[in-house]
């Protein structure tokens, strides 16, 4: 299973990986965060996103416990991180708005946990994936989980110039009060 599971993981990590770094370097030629939006950027985005966690948690399930860790690491913050991170990132996209948080027209978002940090539900997604790390405890599932942490850090750094043009002082303001990530 991981035979499969790893690359597909690997590669939507990876592509993602690359368009976000291009749009780092060639905001003039963004990817991310996209030009227009659509139904075809909410199911590619959507879409990509739920298969590289299930892959994640499918290999997480087949190398269930390959690395020794203590049990209170494993069995006692794994699960905290991976509810905490849940509940972040779902609370955020119910009052965002699943269509905003893939790059649809929208309001700038201050309140609620963008008050502590400007990006938390990437924040919540990050702490998802170390939870897992920790509970599975699984070798053949980290390649994935630390392609997705690298994803989840980089995309701040190409959304930031889109926010400044499309919300310019308000965002600018926003930027110096609060933190990246946290």
């Amino acid at each position: 299973m991981d035979v499969i599971l790893t690359p597909v993981a690997l590669a939507i990590a990876g592509t993602t990986l690359v368009a976000v770094l291009w749009s780092i370097a060639r905001p003039d030629r963004r990817i991310w965060p996209p030009r227009t939006f659509g139904s075809a950027t909410a199911v590619l985005a959507w879409g990509g996103t739920l298969v590289f966690f299930a892959a994640v948690v499918a290999l997480g399930v087949a190398g269930w416990g390959d690395a020794r860790l203590p049990g209170w690491l494993r069995y006692g913050l794994g699960p905290i991180l991976i509810a905490a991170g849940n509940a972040v990132v779902w609370t955020e996209v119910i009052g965002f708005g699943a269509n905003q948080t893939m790059g649809a027209e929208g309001q700038l978002k201050t309140d609620g946990l963008y008050r502590f940090s400007r990006n938390p539900q990437y924040v919540g997604d990050i702490a998802i994936l170390i939870g897992w790390a920790l509970l599975s405890a699984s070798v053949v599932a980290l390649p994935a989980i630390l392609a997705g942490i690298a994803v989840f850090v980089a995309f701040p750094f190409a959304e930031e110039g889109w926010l400044e043009e499309r919300y310019g002082a308000a965002y600018l303001r926003y930027r110096t009060e609060v933190r990246r990530f946290l």
